[in-house]
């Protein structure tokens, strides 16, 4: 009996260990892709190309995998007063602060891809035209089909040279709210491909436009994304 009992004590303290070391589900979303190619109705979220990012985006890590960056790209917005929260990540404030996403003081290309210098893996800006399509891409980090993750909403406002915004001015310019669970099959639920698309409002004069994708895990729980879109003629 006592030999039966020690047995079982360090099989739950083992288990216990094992536990902590397994990888944990992960809770947080952002967005991989502003502007999301796909090749075919198949799989769609998983076969295409990237042709415009978030500001300052790493294109060289694997999807889904900017989580455990330093820093990371899953801005949450603090629980209190969320609507005087930052619209996007200034890397120091919110519940889990992110990587930096404001509106770079001068020119705006300066948080895109350059061929030379630090800019070099960062991923391009968004170009597209009034009334054409866009479609957003980003990974479902085991949240496809949550009752609480089905919202993702588009904010989407002219560029009015302000550096950072609070998210009360991004609230008064939804554009569309997007299904966070329209997903590609994958086994892997933690790093399955998902998205959607909107059409650039057809009366977008040329110019440049801030996009804000901002999903809703739980109530009063938000993540954040901003990326720069220049619509031309």
């Amino acid at each position: 009996m006592v030999f039966k009992s020690s047995f079982s004590v360090l099989l739950v303290a083992t288990l216990a260990v094992l536990s902590n070391l397994a990888p944990q589900a992960e809770a947080h979303s952002w967005v991989d892709c502003v502007d999301w190619k796909a090749n075919g109705n198949s799989n769609k979220w998983t076969n295409g190309k990237c042709e415009g990012y978030a500001r300052r985006y790493p294109v060289k890590p694997k999807f889904a995998s900017l989580d455990d960056a330093d820093p990371n790209r899953h801005y949450q917005q603090g629980h209190k007063n969320v609507n005087s929260q930052p619209a996007c990540s200034d890397g120091r404030t919110g519940e889990e602060p992110g990587a930096d996403e404001t509106r770079p003081a001068s020119r705006i290309g300066d948080a895109y891809y350059k061929p030379s210098g630090k800019n070099s893996a960062w991923g391009k800006m968004t170009v597209t035209t009034a009334g054409d399509t866009l479609c957003v891409r980003w990974p479902a980090k085991n949240h496809a089909g949550d009752r609480d993750g089905g919202r993702v909403l588009i904010n989407w406002m002219k560029d009015d040279m302000k550096k950072n915004h609070a998210q009360s001015v991004l609230n008064k310019f939804q554009l569309t709210t997007l299904d966070y669970s329209n997903c590609d099959k994958a086994r892997n639920s933690d790093v399955r491909p998902c998205g959607g698309c909107f059409k650039v409002p057809s009366n977008a004069t040329p110019g440049m436009y801030l996009l804000q994708w901002r999903w809703r895990l739980n109530s009063n729980e938000w993540y954040t994304s901003c990326a720069d879109v220049q619509v031309n003629k």
